[in-house]
């Protein structure tokens, strides 16, 4: 067994790998960009070399500069996590060449995969099920509509080298056949440097289901089920979930075996997933095979109680599975949701800045410890008062949970995402729990299209509908009533200026440009103990009880016998009077006060914020890497103005309406906040 390995990676993913190796013994070293020095993982390592600059293309993807990392810190072997060069052959074949070991396969099965055109004939070859189409690259756009015509529409064409929905596009006619093959042949090019494209079947209500497995240097390769990643949008998963709740038994079983055949024709080593598209009626096809651990590994972990890190360190120092076909357990329900810096009700776009305040629900399973089940983890490279970089990928944490059930792991999912605390950015949390509360989600009625077609329009504050919203406001009277219970208890109050807890109180739900609610609510105690009271709203009645105390962020506790776990702070951007209660994805800003004092708010003019309609806002935290217009210049609505880039996306901003530029307002190379202007016209 090795005695150190480096881990080529950063993040979540390496403080994964860190934890496996301690359990084993292994020392670590970790390496790291000189945005990334105060990182979780470096702390984690027991050694950490800074290889270069922030940007990846200068370190995180400069192989030698973690070979001479490897060497310089006596480093066995190179565990390259996922994303930068995890996949590319050429890193793993040199890394051998240099007397060390890649915790990977091996590079010929890697470039044998890597390439869609090349690793669909493979795949035939090995007898595995393939979309009908034309494996080799076409020529001409007037060729690809022939080749349309012959499969019958719709067809997707795509990029023989291509990823993350770039170089794709799908066509239900002749015309965008046509259009589609010239889009994706230039996107191919400018993004990946290969042009090369191909067509095939475009299945109808696709679910993306993948086999992971995990072979040896001996020959052996065993499937450890599937994984359902069809909650995807922008053809990026969101939630995944083992096992998936549609395929049967013998479908299971057919997939294992097909991508077992597929792996053992490459001489597949460690760990490794095949991707399939499956049809309505269960028919599935071989889409790629990802050469590497994937992010969605965990939920695999939970289900067949394996760390598949340690079974990628032990592969790769020449040890046999422990383990055969037969052994392969699958039990309960797994989910991993996939928390993003980026703010969904901005259309997504990237957040980036300081983590005032990160806080994960409890954690009851650990990675690498395969002793504990049912329960809540959380992978992340991140903590309190951490800085979120621009230059790297915006997922900051996977919040996995195991049921008994599939319904069971919902309810630990949402809870746990009740649970969530995360302040200074925006993340993609509300986005999940509306997910896990969507009707179609919950019966398993899903396809790759879910989020398109259901959240078409982007995702709004209603797209979240609490089942009680009575209980929100309840929960910030309960709060508030703490709060004047212990202000009472104050000593030294002069007399007749005390306190007075009341029992009558008004909810006012803040609501934008001034389009308040007022709920009156009365609240008393119901069983005569400190952290009870009961809260009634005309008809309904609600009787809470928490131990948490008022500086608490996450209120947990249970409202008429049920549990709940809450989040509630005091003050708003807005308002340092107000209450912001989350629960369930939704979020209220209410006040909690007499009612006299809520006759006199009634009576408050709104004022209404300042008019920047002539100004051109960065909608992000990024850097602006170029302004497109000069001042004096005349603009057309739908112009570009700026291009922002965060988080690996470039954002271009376009002008609104017509105008005359009358200032330019930041330079390019300047980093921006959120609604920092950028351009004024006159």
């Amino acid at each position: 067994m090795f005695k150190k390995i480096l881990i080529a990676n950063r993040g979540e993913i390496a403080c994964r790998v860190i934890t496996t190796a301690k359990k084993m013994g292994i020392a670590t070293v970790a390496v790291y960009s000189e945005a990334d020095k105060d990182a979780r993982f470096v702390l984690l390592a027991d050694e950490a070399v800074c290889i270069g600059a922030p940007p990846s293309r200068e370190s995180y993807l400069v192989a030698d500069k973690i070979i001479a990392a490897a060497k310089q810190t006596g480093a066995e072997a190179i565990h390259p996590g996922y994303g930068f060069l995890s996949e590319n052959a050429a890193f793993a074949k040199r890394v051998e060449e240099e007397g060390i070991v890649f915790i990977g396969p091996k590079h010929y099965s890697m470039a044998a995969m890597g390439d869609k055109i090349e690793s669909k004939k493979l795949a035939g070859a090995a007898g595995v099920n393939c979309i009908p189409g034309v494996n080799s690259a076409i020529e001409s756009a007037d060729e690809a509509v022939k080749i349309a015509q012959g499969i019958g529409y719709p067809v997707m064409i795509k990029a023989s080298a291509g990823g993350g929905g770039k170089g794709l596009r799908v066509a239900f006619n002749d015309k965008e056949a046509f259009e589609g093959f010239s889009s994706c042949k230039n996107e191919a090019r400018s993004a990946f440097g290969d042009d090369r494209v191909f067509v095939e079947k475009y299945v109808q209500e696709p679910r993306h289901i993948e086999i992971q497995l995990i072979g040896d240097s001996f020959g052996n390769v065993v499937y450890l089920n599937e994984r359902e990643c069809s909650i995807q949008r922008r053809h990026q998963k969101v939630i995944e979930e083992a096992p998936s709740p549609f395929i049967s038994e013998a479908t299971r079983k057919a997939m294992g075996e097909q991508a077992v055949a597929l792996a053992k024709a490459v001489k597949y080593q460690s760990a490794g997933t095949v991707e399939f598209v499956v049809g309505k009626d269960q028919d599935f096809y071989f889409l790629e095979m990802n050469t590497r651990l994937q992010v969605e590994h965990p939920v695999t972990e939970c289900i067949t109680g394996l760390d598949l890190v340690e079974l990628m360190i032990r592969v790769a120092a020449g040890e046999k599975l422990p383990l055969t076909q037969a052994d392969v357990k699958r039990n309960g329900w797994a989910m991993e949701c996939r928390i993003n810096a980026e703010d969904p009700f901005r259309n997504f776009l990237p957040s980036t800045g300081r983590l005032v305040r990160f806080a994960p629900p409890p954690q009851t399973m650990a990675q690498a410890d395969t002793s504990r089940w049912l329960g809540v983890r959380v992978d992340t490279g991140v903590q309190d008062g951490g800085e979120i970089p621009m230059y790297y990928d915006s997922m900051i944490a996977k919040l996995i949970v195991h049921g008994v059930d599939r319904n069971d792991a919902i309810a630990k999912m949402r809870e746990a995402l009740n649970g969530f605390v995360i302040r200074g950015i925006s993340s993609s949390i509300p986005f999940q729990a509306a997910l896990l509360a969507h009707p179609k989600f919950v019966s398993g009625q899903f396809n790759t299209g879910f989020i398109a077609e259901h959240y078409a329009h982007g995702f709004k504050a209603e797209d979240v509908p609490h089942e009680d919203p009575h209980f929100m406001l309840a929960l910030a009277a309960f709060v508030r009533r703490k709060s004047r219970e212990r202000a009472a208890g104050l000593s030294g109050q002069l007399p007749g200026y005390g306190v007075n807890v009341g029992s009558d109180y008004v909810v006012i739900t803040l609501g934008a440009e001034g389009s308040n609610a007022y709920t009156e609510v009365h609240v008393d105690e119901f069983t005569g103990e400190t952290g009870t009271a009961r809260v009634r709203m005309g008809a309904s009645s609600y009787e809470i009880k928490s131990d948490s105390r008022l500086n608490d962020i996450v209120i947990t506790g249970t409202c008429n016998g049920q549990p709940f776990t809450a989040q509630v702070e005091r003050g708003t951007p807005k308002n340092p009077l107000a209450l912001r209660v989350q629960h369930n994805g939704t979020r209220l800003d209410v006040m909690v006060v007499s009612p006299r004092m809520a006759q006199l708010h009634q009576l408050m003019p709104f004022k209404a914020p300042p008019d920047m309609s002539r100004y051109v806002l960065s909608p992000m935290p990024g850097l602006l890497v170029d302004v497109a217009v000069q001042v004096g210049q005349k603009v057309q609505a739908g112009e570009r103005v700026a291009v922002i880039e965060a988080m690996k996306m470039e954002n271009v901003l376009f002008a609104a309406a017509d105008g005359v530029v009358g200032k330019v307002l930041a330079t390019k190379g300047e980093s921006l906040t959120v609604d920092q202007p950028i351009v004024e016209f006159a």
